[in-house]
């Protein structure tokens, strides 16, 4: 009977690891409560509709077309491309929230240079965290009460181009459906937060931590 030579593992595909750095960076640590972690995964769907709403109407003009203006974008900037890195930029800040739930939120992860490895201080997570919940809440409250008087932030009129004033019917009513979520933007990261910072206190006051 011939022996058959050993079978060397094979490397992980490309894929693979993607599928697997996917899963560390959203797989939340031991002691984190079940709401924390729903209220902590539902951050980037709370962000994600308003975010392909901007690139689907500006970028590829589906669903939307009336002109939209420019607003106080430099002339050197083009519009496609603040959309993008405006909605881009949106969602990495809304995965964020992850980090307090995730392993990354309390240990630096190694490819960070000086700090990989060492553990986040609880207010270098913490402060952040509860500002940003604080200006979210804020803002978006304070841009959906004053957009029902036809008001900007500032309390000037709406301008004729914005997307509530130069859209109707299922258009407008999409808009809202996309925008709405982030309402829940801020009061969703304060409890997250809430939940970091209870679970950091009580693991820093057990004996030998």
């Amino acid at each position: 009977m011939t022996a058959h030579p050993a079978t060397a593992p094979t490397a992980p595909t490309a894929p693979g690891r993607l599928r697997a750095a996917w899963k560390n960076a959203h797989a939340a640590v031991p002691g984190v409560p079940r709401w924390a972690r729903i209220a902590a995964y539902a951050i980037p769907f709370a962000v994600l509709p308003s975010s392909l709403w901007r690139i689907l109407t500006v970028v590829f003009h589906i669903g939307d077309d009336g002109p939209h203006g420019r607003g106080q974008l430099p002339s050197w900037l083009p519009g496609p491309v603040y959309i993008v890195a405006l909605s881009i930029l949106s969602e990495l800040l809304a995965f964020t929230a992850i980090g307090l739930i995730a392993s990354w939120g309390e240990v630096f992860p190694r490819w960070i240079p000086l700090l990989g490895g060492r553990r986040v201080p609880t207010p270098a997570a913490v402060l952040p965290a509860a500002l940003g919940a604080t200006i979210l809440t804020v803002l978006w409250t304070t841009a959906f009460a004053t957009s029902l008087f036809g008001l900007t932030i500032q309390g000037d009129p709406l301008p004729a181009d914005s997307p509530s004033e130069s859209m109707h019917g299922w258009r407008l009513a999409f808009f809202n459906l996309t925008y709405i979520p982030l309402l829940l933007w801020g009061p969703l990261l304060a409890a997250v937060c809430f939940a970091y910072w209870r679970r950091r206190c009580a693991s820093g006051a057990r004996p030998g931590r």
